[in-house]
């Protein structure tokens, strides 16, 4: 294992011993994330580290994952953990009602903070987080949000092509995130079709990453907001008989952007067939790029500025070591998966704290999708009204709306 110079303390401290890292969270996000802190360092050059301690609420499940996954030990108390001298990082994998909570506490314990998706529950508690996070800051403690499909090469690709402008002028986006597991009508509630625990449905579990893509991949930022949401089954079974759902099942949204673009957004689990597949088609002035998650090592390009004659949406497969991130991977034409997202995230998480910098996407990148979620939520309660974006959130309810 190949490993540079890190920072276990203060700013200006050489580091004595490996960072160390504590997960909270052992169900799918923890399982992901655990797979990417077992793995990064053998194919990427990072900041020693050592996997610490799992956290999660039942004593015996969490120590049979930590040994399955490869942590030292489990704990089943957060607020413990974060004490801790020999803990440096705290990932939070935990369901986002105990997002806010577990951040802040950890920002202010002086850890670096890796937190998934979306930022939190509500648009309060996001500008909480950003706060505490600007403040860490300050004393050299870093965060960043997991949208984890920003490190997915053929993605990381399309943004460099729309950078380099072989699209030119970007007009028209549009992005659809369609899934299925709540097609069935007698599919079982979970905590994910409650508010109170997950705050929104298919808005801030899936939405959040297809808008976080549509301001990243074009280095944008959206200016209105119109949407609607929409619950197919509001009764599903429970263990002590039938529950209301909540939240959405499916959500729209036109977004007006800064740059003049419009993007659509259409999210979904409900959608038969579609199992986990993010679209997103960008069309601009002289090139087009089309893709699917679906089919995560292929991009689609078109390039509108050679002759109409030879014009036509050709496949590129994204794994030549010229490629992000591939060159730790595979000979070339050797297809990597889902989960190397997550092993590139924490690759640059890494990286910005063995360096210092400030990685992304940051709390603040976060806060600017939420206000967009919020902002979804606000116009279709209000009948697909549109609503204006600020630099501070949606018109006259900054602070107060509640998001995904």
């Amino acid at each position: 294992m190949t490993t540079t110079p890190h920072m276990s303390g203060p700013p200006g401290t050489p580091a004595a011993r490996p960072l160390g890292v504590a997960a909270i969270g052992y169900a799918f996000m923890g399982k992901a994330h655990s797979n990417a802190w077992r793995n990064v360092a053998s194919f990427f050059d990072v900041p020693a580290f050592e996997q610490k301690v799992l956290v999660g609420r039942d004593a015996k499940a969490v120590a049979d994952a930590a040994a399955k996954y490869g942590w030292a030990e489990s704990a089943t108390d957060w607020r413990t953990v974060i004490t801790r001298d020999d803990i440096d990082i705290i990932d939070i994998c935990a369901p986002g009602w105990m997002h806010a909570e577990i951040a802040i506490a950890a920002l202010e314990a002086g850890k670096h903070v890796l937190l998934e998706k979306p930022l939190a529950n509500t648009l309060a508690e996001a500008e909480l987080m950003t706060a505490a996070a600007a403040k860490a800051r300050a004393r050299g403690v870093q965060s960043m949000v997991g949208f984890n499909y920003r490190r997915v090469p053929a993605l990381a690709l399309a943004r460099e092509l729309i950078k380099e402008g072989r699209l030119g002028t970007v007009r028209q986006v549009r992005a659809a995130y369609m899934q299925d597991w709540l097609a069935d009508p007698d599919s079982p509630m979970t905590w994910r079709l409650n508010k109170e625990t997950a705050g929104s449905g298919a808005l801030g579990d899936i939405a959040s990453h297809a808008i976080d893509q549509v301001l990243f991949l074009l280095a944008d930022s959206a200016t209105e907001v119109s949407g609607r949401l929409h619950t197919f089954t509001p009764v599903r079974p429970g263990k002590n008989g039938p529950e209301e759902v909540t939240v959405d099942d499916a959500a729209w949204a036109t977004l007006s952007l800064a740059s003049g673009a419009v993007a659509s957004v259409e999210v979904s689990r409900v959608a038969t067939g579609q199992k986990n597949s993010l679209k997103l088609e960008i069309y601009g002035d002289k090139g087009s790029i089309l893709f699917d998650l679906e089919n995560l090592n292929e991009l689609k390009f078109l390039d509108a500025t050679v002759p109409v004659r030879e014009q036509g949406f050709r496949r590129i497969l994204v794994n030549e070591p010229a490629h992000p991130y591939m060159d730790a991977w595979w000979p070339q034409g050797h297809i990597i998966g889902w989960e190397h997202t997550f092993t590139h995230e924490i690759r640059d998480f890494l990286a910005a704290v063995g360096s210092g910098g400030s990685p992304s996407p940051s709390f603040e990148e976060g806060l600017t999708v939420q206000r967009v979620l919020a902002a979804i939520e606000e116009s279709a309660s209000a009948k697909s009204s549109v609503i204006q974006l600020t630099s501070t959130g949606p018109a006259d309810t900054a602070g107060t709306t509640e998001g995904a």
